[in-house]
């Protein structure tokens, strides 16, 4: 997204978000730091580290979007669509190395100050990538979109309310007195939804493909995009921000159980700079790595 990640002033050990200390800086980590014992050093022959097995569901993803995925300009056929959601509907946390014991996803761990996003990249290349976003309860991404892209979402952990928009057909913001600047868009998505549960999609050719996700308890999202964005083809992100449709609207005519239909499923979205809380953390991803020779 646009803005990038910040330098990562936190790091959460197990877990635990702590504030930075005596100014250091460093990798922040969440839940994949190994336990650490009392017990004494015992010398020890050196031997080569193995790499984890990468999880069945989460080799059958990579494989799948490597299949489904052939650069910019690819929309994935319906048919392609649900075999990448029958793949991310069976993930679980532990597929990425997550778990909901960690502390981070425990009720009550919230942050003293304005909360952060946290972000990992799993896997990325030309065609797709694969990313885990954290979100601390309260946390927000805010509505953005997607421009040219595919993108499918997992909650891995937690409970987010998640907000969507398509942009409308030209012909229906046509009778409307709203300022140039407003576009009118069609509410696709405005519920919460609790983990486990179906994979949401997002579709380039059904007109903008733009949502929000806010966090009630600390979440776990794993999204795929494909193509990823990339400003220097084209498909950077842009920030909106949502206004009613009654706010705009030249008050239509009709019965009233019509008006509240037509309130209830357009918004007027503006676009606007960069917010504030926009701006997430990079963390190293440590959960099982993805080793292309491997498949």
């Amino acid at each position: 997204m646009k803005g990038g990640c910040g330098s990562v002033s936190v790091e959460m050990d197990a877990g635990l978000v702590e504030q930075e200390r005596d100014r250091v800086r460093h990798i922040s980590k969440v839940g994949y730091v190994k336990k650490v014992t009392n017990r004494r050093k015992k010398p020890c022959r050196r031997y080569k580290r193995p790499v984890p097995a990468v999880p069945k569901v989460l080799g059958e993803l990579f494989v799948s979007c490597q299949k489904v995925f052939k650069g910019p300009g690819t929309i994935p056929s319906p048919e392609d669509v649900r075999r990448l959601c029958h793949i991310l509907d069976h993930m679980k946390p532990e597929d990425v190395g997550l778990s909901r014991e960690l502390q981070f996803f425990k009720p009550g761990n919230m942050l003293k100050e304005n909360p952060r996003v946290a972000y990992t990249t799993i896997y990325k290349c030309t065609n797709f990538s694969l990313c885990i976003f954290f979100l601390p309860a309260t946390g927000v991404i805010p509505l953005h979109n997607h421009p040219e892209m595919t993108v499918f979402s997992k909650l891995l952990l937690g409970k987010m309310h998640i907000k969507s928009y398509d942009w409308a057909d030209p012909e229906a913001s046509g009778n409307s007195s709203q300022p140039s600047k407003l576009r009118l868009a069609r509410l696709k998505a405005n519920d919460v939804f609790t983990a486990p549960c179906d994979t949401s999609v997002l579709y380039p050719t059904t007109g903008g493909n733009l949502h929000e996700f806010t966090a009630i308890t600390p979440c776990a999202v794993l999204d795929v995009l494909g193509p990823p964005y990339s400003k220097e083809d084209g498909r950077d992100c842009s920030y909106y921000k949502d206004h009613p449709y009654t706010a705009f609207s030249n008050g239509e005519t009709g019965s009233d159980e019509k008006k509240e239909a037509i309130n209830n499923s357009y918004g007027w979205l503006e676009e606007i700079e960069m917010p504030d809380n926009s701006q997430m953390d990079g963390i190293e991803y440590l959960g099982p790595p993805i080793v292309e020779t491997a498949f």
